[in-house]
Formats: C-alpha cells, structure tokens, sequence
C-alpha cells in the first residue's frame, strides 16, 4: 500500500472517532446540567447508539453495498451529520435534542462499517496492515477526549453545548475530505440481496457449536454493564468532583493502545477462555473501584477503573472479533461480524442503556446520586455473566498473529 494512501487511511480513522469522541463521553454530563435530565433520559438518548447498530446493516447491505462508492457516501453521511451535531448543540430541551440525536446516530454507526470497507480495499494484506491505520480512530477518540478536558476545559465552565459544534466541525472536514479517498465501488453491485445476509443470520449455524453459544450470550450479557461506563461514567466523575474529567477518561483509550499489544501474547499463551474471563473480570473490578472511589484520597481507585478500559475492552471484545473471524472462515465472516455487531452493540447496549437509567434515577436522592450503590448493579451482573462463562464455556486456542 502507497505511503500516500496509507495516510490518507489513517487520517480518515482519526477524524472518524475524533467526531464520535468529541460529545459522546460528555453528553450525559451535558444533558444534566443543560437539558436537565435525569438517568432515564439520559439512558434513553444513549440508547441511539444502539439503534444505529441495529438499522446499520440495513443501510450498508442494501445502499452502500449495491448503489453507492463507499467513500462518496461516507462523505455525504457526514456532511449531514455535520448539520445535525450543530442542531443538536442548540437544543433548548429534551424534546427537540432527542429526534436529532435519532437522526445522527441511525446515519453515523453506519459509517464505521463504510471506513473500514474504504481502508479494505485499499490493502493487499489486511490482517498485516490494518491494525497500523485502525489505531489512529483510538488516537483520534484520545485527542477529543484530552483537548476538552485540559486544553478548552469546557467541562468546568458549563461549555459542554461547544462539544457538539466541534462534532459537527470535525464531521463537516471529514465529510468534504472523503471525497478524495480511493474510489471504494460497491462490493455486491448486481447480487441478489436477502434479509439473512444484511443481518448475518446465515451466521447462525455457528450457534451449534456450544462453545460459540456460550460465548455469543455471554457477549450479550456483558455489554448490559457496558452500557452503565459509556452512559454514566462521566457524569459520575464529574459529580464526585473530579477535574478534567473528559481528558482523564481518555487514559482509558491509551490503555487500549498499550492492552492491544498484549492481546496476541495472552491469547496465543494462555487460550481464548482465559482471555475472555480477563475481559470480564475487568469489567467487575472497575465498576468496583467506581463504587469505593472519590476524588480525594480514593482517586487512585476511579483512575484505575479508568486503566482497566483496555483490558475491558480488547481482552473482551477484540479477542471476540478474532474467534469470531476464526470460528466463521471466509465464506460467511462478514455474515459473522454482522451477527457479533448486533447482538453486542445492537440488542446487549439497548437493555443495557435502558436499565442503566433506570437503575441511576432510582438512587438520585436530594444530595445527589448514590454512586457507590449505583456501581455494585453492574459490578454484580458482571461477576454473574463470568461465573456463567467460566462454568460453560471450554477452552481454546487462538492463534492470533497481526
């Protein structure tokens, strides 16, 4: 792959999770202070993300796929999306924030698959090259996080609304840049298009294996918990007092960074099932942390809460899109992928959205919000799905070299 091409990629990456990461992390924090809302809507504006996930293959399997180069529609998506991040950060309520926030996201989670589909093509050796143009989206997400919280500081001067108009900045630069990435044509142009394709149902004969079942459920169960850091967590740091609070967060992409490298050692040394428990007792121990933590003396608790996000996250999930990839082979992996998408990011984040703001506004009390009682219910559920997995799940090996 051409040094120019490459960077192209790679610029395409930060600035598609630059845009995601510039209001994303702050908007519960945003919608209690501003819109005034409680853990319900802000579980319920959340909940977005997890729509997108769900109609994204719709609109990637039967627009993109068939009609449409990859990056011009990209470009197009984010020009919109740059009009609706403006409209949502000038939102005076609930009721007018909440059909934008719809709109963006429906449209937004299909581009991640589009970027991806974009850096593909444009490789000879994917398995070889993708990893070095996908971790600029990490660095990407890492540069919001840090110039809201320490170089603007809009957390502290009640500016988070400015976090939109950067979105949409960010969104409006990546959508006319688009235009000039590598021609991307339609990939199924003239193929008969079926329902068990776009949602990666002909995946479903990996259900029959019942180490893939297990593992399948328990993804789903896990990201209930999940949806308790993406929704929350910033509120909380910012309501226990905790400065910068958006710029530290940020510690936690770093610590994917550095965990992804130790991702194919763990895995290829000790088995899949012992990397996927590391996940998940990771999951546990953070929301733990969270729930004996503060900002004073027990500040080193909520900071390592915060580390524990790479191993969260790529022992669990990255370590799942392998086995996955393994398990599936060539004829159904996007299929596949398709399926782990959903029934993760999809069906497992929409539960866990919802409870979470039910669960938050059930301990809001005069003072404020019983956090240390809050982070046991996800603590709890995460210690339960890894008993489970641990119990049925046989171990395998996984030879992962990237």
């Amino acid at each position: 792959m051409k040094r120019r091409i490459t960077i192209q990629l790679s610029l395409m990456m930060f600035l598609e999770f630059f845009v995601w990461g510039s209001w994303f992390v702050t908007m519960g924090t945003y919608m209690g202070r501003a819109l005034g809302s409680g853990g319900g809507e802000i579980g319920t504006a959340y909940m977005t993300q997890a729509w997108g996930a769900i109609l994204a293959p719709f609109i990637v399997g039967l627009i993109a796929d068939r009609y449409f180069q990859a990056q011009k529609l990209l470009g197009l998506i984010h020009l919109a999306g740059a009009y609706l991040l403006y409209r949502i950060g000038v939102a005076e309520d609930f009721v007018a924030f909440y059909p934008l926030l719809l709109a963006y996201m429906v449209l937004y989670m299909p581009t991640l698959a589009l970027a991806n589909s974009v850096a593909f093509h444009q490789m000879h050796d994917p398995s070889a090259q993708f990893a070095r143009v996908r971790v600029w989206g990490t660095v990407g997400w890492i540069a919001a996080g840090m110039l809201i919280g320490y170089v603007l500081q809009w957390e502290g001067r009640e500016l988070l609304q400015y976090t939109f108009i950067l979105g949409a900045g960010s969104s409006l630069v990546l959508g006319l840049f688009s235009f000039t990435l590598p021609e991307t044509p339609p990939g199924a142009k003239g193929e008969k298009v079926t329902l068990a394709r776009i949602v990666g149902l002909d995946a479903l004969r990996l259900l029959k294996a019942r180490n893939y079942l297990v593992f399948l459920l328990s993804s789903v169960l896990i990201c209930i918990p999940l949806a308790f850091y993406y929704s929350f967590a910033n509120p909380f740091l910012n309501e226990v007092g905790m400065a910068n609070a958006a710029g530290n967060m940020a510690i936690g992409q770093i610590s994917e960074v550095l965990f992804m490298l130790l991702l194919p050692v763990f895995l290829n040394r000790f088995g899949l099932k012992w990397t996927l428990i590391a996940g998940m007792l990771a999951w546990g121990l953070r929301y733990t942390l969270f729930a004996m933590g503060d900002a004073g003396s027990g500040a080193w608790m909520l900071f390592g809460g915060i580390i524990l996000h790479g191993i969260c996250y790529d022992f669990f999930f990255v370590s799942g899109q392998i086995y996955t990839d393994v398990k599936a082979g060539e004829k159904i992996r996007s299929s596949a992928q398709g399926l782990i998408t959903l029934a993760t990011y999809g069906v497992g984040m929409l539960i866990g959205y919802r409870v979470s703001g039910v669960i938050v506004d059930h301990y809001l009390e005069e003072g404020g919000h019983l956090w240390d009682t809050i982070w046991l219910y996800p603590a709890g559920f995460a210690y339960l799905v890894l008993l489970l997995f641990i119990l049925f799940f046989r171990n395998e090996k996984v030879n992962y070299h990237p």
